[in-house]
């Protein structure tokens, strides 16, 4: 066996156990969605979910004349960060236990490498979709996420705001956004069934571009805000969706078994390498013996003859 054939097999190895590991991923994500709603679903999405969606409303107005609180505590409406630059709009909420973390975190992060500035160029407005929360704990939001991107001198850039049910679900009619409440750890309804995105918004209030997930391209934010600066639409993007619902910060569920899913992961992918690389060791050492043998027999008969 040459090299390269080695290596192709190791490489195979290492691949099937990735696989073996994304599939018990899959059957343990499912079953503790499938145990939380109630129900068993199998690839089907949990029931809560159905209603979860984002639909794309590219060249969509957003309704301006929503009112809202800023960081502040001041009465502002939506329309305020429009008319000169573009805006990076998201909807999250503030005590979310788990996905609008990583939503604001991967925003700050690409924006970092952006090489545009909150405030000047483009504007970052980030609304609950929680009523009951208060512009004091979005305060505290965006000073840890400017704090996090490491640029003070841009806070005015940077719009973390509340409101009441009818502006916020203005919002979320135009943006396409679907949430529904659902029981925390206490049984009641205090947390949301989500998904996550942001939107590219126009210079005068429209749905430029949308993007899904928890990560997203530097390059990819900073055309969409070059091309929202012109008033340009972009086109859909591919619809996969990041959920979050029903976490339990006190028992810690849903992220035990994500990191249980990573070190099975892991140790999949170690064992299989590590146990191929130890059988074709041998084997080597075997045919080398064999070789050595062989070489040596015809010399040894020619020796006695």
């Amino acid at each position: 066996m040459t090299q390269m054939q080695t290596i192709r097999r190791m490489l195979g190895v290492a691949a099937m156990a990735c696989l073996l590991a994304g599939g018990l991923a899959s059957a343990q994500v499912s079953s503790y969605a499938d145990k939380q709603s109630g129900e068993n679903t199998g690839d089907q999405l949990p029931r809560v979910l159905k209603g979860v969606q984002v639909s794309q409303h590219l060249d969509q107005q957003l309704p301006l004349d929503a009112q809202f609180i800023d960081d502040h505590g001041q009465p502002v409406k939506l329309g305020d960060y429009f008319g000169h630059k573009p805006a990076i709009l998201t909807m999250v909420y503030y005590n979310c236990p788990m996905l609008c973390s990583e939503e604001l975190d991967g925003l700050t992060g690409a924006l970092e490498m952006v090489r545009l500035t909150p405030g000047k160029d483009f504007s970052v407005i980030v609304i609950s979709i929680d009523p009951t929360e208060d512009y004091q704990l979005a305060a505290k939001k965006k000073a840890f996420y400017l704090k996090r991107y490491g640029h003070p001198e841009t806070a005015d850039g940077w719009h973390f705001l509340t409101g009441k049910k009818p502006d916020i679900d203005a919002v979320t009619a135009a943006t396409g956004y679907g949430y529904v409440r659902v029981p925390g750890p206490d049984g009641t309804l205090s947390q949301y069934a989500h998904a996550s995105a942001i939107e590219v918004v126009t210079t005068s209030g429209k749905l430029a571009q949308y993007y899904l997930g928890v990560e997203y391209s530097p390059k990819d934010i900073l055309l969409g805000l070059i091309e929202a600066s012109g008033n340009k639409i972009g086109s859909p993007v591919a619809n996969i969706l990041t959920y979050c619902y029903h976490y339990d910060p006190e028992t810690n569920k849903h992220s035990l078994i994500v990191a249980r899913v990573v070190q099975v992961g892991g140790m999949l992918t170690m064992a299989g390498l590590g146990g191929f690389m130890f059988v074709m060791f041998r084997r080597d050492i075997r045919l080398g013996r064999e070789q050595d043998l062989t070489k040596a027999d015809p010399y040894n008969k020619a020796d006695k003859g």
